[in-house]
């Protein structure tokens, strides 16, 4: 068998690059311009590599009893590694994706196809109109995983997007979004505020360390109409290989105290990660 090479490929939005995992046989990693985007195992969908894949996974597994078919909806798309792992431990669930850049769409198509009957419909558009064209109250949980090279663009982080998201989901429904920042974590915390004005109950996943502002990193935002499944959402993120934790509650509105709500008119993108944090040969 010969063996998987490296593809590169001007895409819409930059340089994307797909590179064989040499440990397993049929896994890849997808860059765009250097930035790690997405882990991809063909032959394991529910291999997750990506620490912040695990604790959107973690929510995906805890949020219905396991195995019952939902219907999501991905903001971002990349190399699609959460709704294959929703397509292998909920099977049935309908899931359509929404995927800003056509050749990369056109090149994870070509590389890393999707197997027949997977139920993942993916389409080209942006994530926000997209959202406010899909009809209210279609979605099980909304996942947003958007990132214009290593920041979340401005226009999906505002008071009258997070509204949208609200419409969207059911009335038991849960989003679930990738963030990243670090110390004052002036983003993370405006970001708190902003779903906190629209959604009853919150909570926040990342590691200790990130959260004590000693680095740069990834938090997952769980925002719903009511509570989580909070001790098992902990339960699992402190038995992982990078332990984090979930704040919630008081803790919660300690960490965001002060920040007030985002809205359109002054919204801006996630902070660049400091250093090429999250940048790969």
């Amino acid at each position: 068998m010969d063996e998987p090479i490296p593809v590169t490929r001007e895409v819409d939005q930059g340089t994307a690059k797909l590179m064989p995992d040499v440990d397993r046989a049929r896994a890849w990693l997808l860059t765009m311009d250097g930035a790690p985007q997405s882990y991809v195992d063909l032959d394991e969908p529910t291999y997750l590599e990506f620490e912040y894949a695990r604790r959107i996974a973690h929510v995906l597994d805890t949020v219905a009893e396991p195995g019952r078919p939902l219907t999501l909806l991905h903001l971002g798309g990349g190399a699609l590694t959460l709704p294959r792992y929703a397509a292998a431990t909920r099977p049935g669930s309908a899931q359509r994706v929404v995927e800003a850049d056509r050749g990369l769409i056109e090149l994870v198509a070509e590389h890393l196809p999707l197997s027949d009957g997977s139920g993942i419909e993916v389409c080209a558009g942006d994530a926000r109109a997209v959202l406010e064209e899909a009809p209210a109250g279609s979605a099980d949980m909304i996942i947003g995983d958007v990132f214009g090279g290593s920041r979340v663009p401005a226009h999906l982080t505002s008071l009258e997007y997070a509204r949208s998201v609200a419409r969207v989901l059911r009335p038991d429904g849960h989003y679930v979004a990738n963030l990243a920042d670090g110390a004052p974590f002036g983003f993370l915390r405006a970001q708190v505020a902003t779903f906190a004005a629209v959604f009853e109950h919150l909570c926040l996943i990342a590691e200790a360390p990130m959260l004590r502002g000693r680095r740069f990193g990834n938090a997952v935002l769980v925002a719903a109409h009511r509570e989580p499944p909070l001790a098992d959402l902990a339960r699992r993120s402190a038995a992982d290989a990078f332990p984090a934790r979930v704040e919630y509650g008081a803790g919660l509105e300690r960490f965001a105290r002060g920040a007030v709500p985002v809205r359109d008119a002054d919204a801006v993108a996630s902070p660049e990660p400091p250093g090429g944090a999250f940048t790969v040969g």
